[in-house]
């Protein structure tokens, strides 16, 4: 497929060219389905975000905010379940005795800190709350929040069973960030024998002097995913594959 260079990912993906890996693909079914989209939220997304500074340059390559919202209208408007894997911190989880070197990061710069599980003080357009375009369809009635996970991966949240319980068996990822939580629900996913595809440009990653996460994860989603693709690529695999059953009855 010919891809308009528009972002980092196109790019890359043209770039890429005939795959030297098999592509098992993905085929979208209604009902089976779900968009999971992993901490759309501030702190990464937003440039007042505390994590803007690592991540701002990623999401502003690939668009990734106008990215994410329309992969998530387009559920809303598709009737696809919509699926949010959030990510918080309460006072209790900064007296951990011991971190990885990004959670001391996250935890040094009170990264998605709340001020309790029960406690929303503060928290409307605090660096945890949701970025403002996307409040219109996580705040829909047929969303589904799940608890928040606390390190990278959903093991520690409901998100599989929230999956499971609506006998969800494919899954459209996105969201932040692409290297780390993004891989890890990805890995979990699989293992748990779900199909995932990854709108790759719906993600970003931190990108700091030698290291660059959106690369690292681009390398990786190509080698586990059933496929990856543009976000213009899921939206229109999405809506044709509402329209299909009503175009053949």
């Amino acid at each position: 497929m010919s891809h308009n260079t528009n972002n980092r990912v196109e790019r890359w993906l043209d770039e890429l060219g005939e795959p030297v890996l098999p592509v098992p693909g993905f085929e979208i079914e209604a009902g089976r389905t779900a968009v999971v989209i992993v901490d759309p939220q501030n702190d990464f997304l937003h440039p007042d975000g505390v994590a803007w500074g690592a991540c701002g340059e990623s999401a502003t390559e690939n668009n990734t905010v106008a990215n994410l919202e329309n992969l998530m209208s387009t559920a809303i408007s598709t009737g696809m379940h919509l699926v949010i894997s959030p990510h918080y911190y309460y006072p209790t989880d900064h007296g951990w005795k011991f971190e990885g070197t990004l959670e001391k990061l996250m935890h040094d710069i009170h990264m998605f800190d709340r001020k309790g599980a029960l406690n929303l003080d503060g928290f409307e357009g605090s660096g945890a709350d949701w970025v403002e375009e996307f409040k219109p369809f996580i705040n829909d009635k047929k969303t589904i929040i799940c608890s928040p996970h606390k390190v990278y991966g959903p093991q520690n949240n409901d998100l599989v069973l929230q999956l499971q319980k609506q006998k969800i068996e494919k899954v459209i990822l996105a969201g932040m960030s692409a290297n780390l939580c993004i891989e890890s629900h990805l890995r979990e996913l699989l293992e748990r024998g779900f199909e995932v595809v990854i709108a790759a440009d719906a993600t970003a990653a931190a990108k700091v002097p030698g290291l660059d996460g959106m690369l690292a994860a681009l390398i990786n989603f190509t080698m586990l995913a059933s496929d990856v693709w543009t976000t213009r690529t899921a939206v229109e695999k999405m809506t044709t594959a509402v329209a299909e059953p009503a175009c053949t009855g």
